[in-house]
């Protein structure tokens, strides 16, 4: 490796990752808090299990409606102001959960708070594309969205201790767990309008030659990648491997949000109280965060992509389904765990795909467009949870369609032709040697 090319990525990997990783905590925290939440909220409002998994997921619509809107705006105007206009109106939004005194306000609340964060999430992975060349892609993107299996390792116990306010000031622990969580996106957005920096041009903490660099080095990727693709945003939109991309994202969404907004509900059920569930529900999420982190990395060493996805929805089917096969709350743990290993795994190596072959206006659509679809399926699986529990008494169903939903998500990727090279730029003019 060049010494300007370590120096500079390694600069701006430590100003920017810590600090996105931090709003994505935040993000991640208060868009799922409602799980920990619905220990005692549910009871309280009298919510039934087909109700808050609706009301959990139904977030997702307004989201989906907003994504790509969102993420255009942010590329029209710089991230530095958009950013920093979402987390304030989702910290606002996610504060006055604490409000609501039923179902209907339950969803109202819920379907505004998916309107203000649309956009954060792929607005952050198309930021990330222009400060990170494609071989640090999934590494970087490891490393940012760790921030979800962390936001649940840390943000549990707090939760749990958050709850344990019940009665002070007049409040429900569980009014006390929304307004506290939320606070913090509302500071973050003032920091985030005066730290972030748009471009690599407009880096005063990069040297004349750093800036240089990396620009050239990103303008040098992105003229490859239209040179072999050259997709407008229309085409961007409905490219067949865009569409496929979101369907895969999809069956990765499901698997995830199927079990983060009911895994306190379905550990308590080990006859645990609700500080405990809170405490043990962390555990697969430890294993979640060096799954993304190593696995991450190790896509990056290797430069393969298409395996590394398959292998990693593989193993988050087999332990979510495996979970319904066994009785013992320790092995039940173990299997969530191996399934929380296989989720997490395969997110950073996922966004190296879109980002490979967009560029530009067209990746931020693109971007926008795989997430708003794949996260629809943040209401498919909440809701499949909570109609089935209804149902049939158990989780057991809903674990088994999320772990299919695992399956279709790799048997698309196994389909999938993929070319890693288009993420090693060609030698451009201006990059020192």
């Amino acid at each position: 490796m060049d010494p300007i090319e370590k120096r500079t990525i390694a600069k701006v990997s430590a100003r920017l990752v810590p600090f996105l990783m931090l709003c994505y905590f935040v993000a991640y925290l208060d868009r799922v808090n409602v799980g920990s939440a619905a220990l005692m909220m549910n009871k309280a409002l009298n919510i039934s299990s087909t109700a808050f998994g609706f009301g959990a997921g139904i977030f997702f619509f307004s989201y989906f409606v907003f994504e790509i809107p969102s993420n255009l705006a942010l590329e029209r105007f710089g991230a530095r102001k958009w950013i920093a206009r979402i987390m304030f109106t989702w910290g606002i939004l996610s504060g006055a959960m604490a409000a609501v005194s039923g179902e209907t306000g339950f969803y109202v609340v819920r379907v505004l708070l998916g309107a203000a964060e649309a956009g954060f999430f792929p607005g952050i992975i198309f930021y990330l594309t222009l400060w990170f060349p494609g071989v640090y892609r999934a590494r970087i993107v490891g490393w940012f969205m760790a921030a979800i299996p962390l936001s649940s390792v840390l943000g549990y116990p707090v939760s749990a201790v958050l709850l344990g306010m019940d009665g002070v000031a007049g409040l429900a622990g569980w009014q006390w767990l929304f307004i506290m969580e939320a606070a913090p996106a509302v500071i973050l957005a003032g920091v985030v309008w005066f730290y972030l920096t748009d471009r690599p041009a407009d880096a005063h903490w990069l040297t004349q030659e750093e800036r240089t660099w990396l620009s050239n080095r990103l303008a040098a990727e992105a003229r490859q990648k239209e040179e072999v693709h050259g997709l407008s945003v229309f085409q961007a939109l409905i490219d067949p491997k865009v569409l496929a991309l979101a369907l895969v994202y999809f069956g990765a969404v499901a698997t995830n949000y199927g079990t983060a907004f009911w895994l306190p509900q379905i550990i308590k059920g080990f006859n645990l109280s609700n500080t405990a569930a809170l405490f043990v529900s962390a555990i697969p999420y430890v294993v979640g965060t060096v799954g993304m982190i190593w696995w991450g990395r190790r896509s990056d060493a290797k430069m393969e992509r298409k395996w590394h996805a398959a292998i990693a929805f593989l193993i988050a089917a087999i332990g979510i389904g495996g979970s319904t096969a066994v009785d013992d709350p320790a092995l039940k743990i173990v299997l969530l765990s191996v399934g929380a290993f296989g989720v997490f795994a395969v997110l950073p190596v996922f966004w190296t795909f879109p980002t490979a072959f967009l560029s530009g206006a067209a990746a931020a659509a693109g971007i926008a467009a795989i997430n708003a679809f794949g996260n629809l399926a943040g209401f498919f699986g909440p809701f499949a949870m909570g109609w089935l529990k209804d149902r049939t008494g158990s989780f057991s169903s809903g674990l088994l369609a999320i772990a299919a939903c695992a399956v279709m998500s790799m048997v698309i990727v196994m389909l999938m032709k993929h070319d890693s090279s288009l993420e090693r730029a060609p030698k451009a003019v201006g990059i020192a040697e």
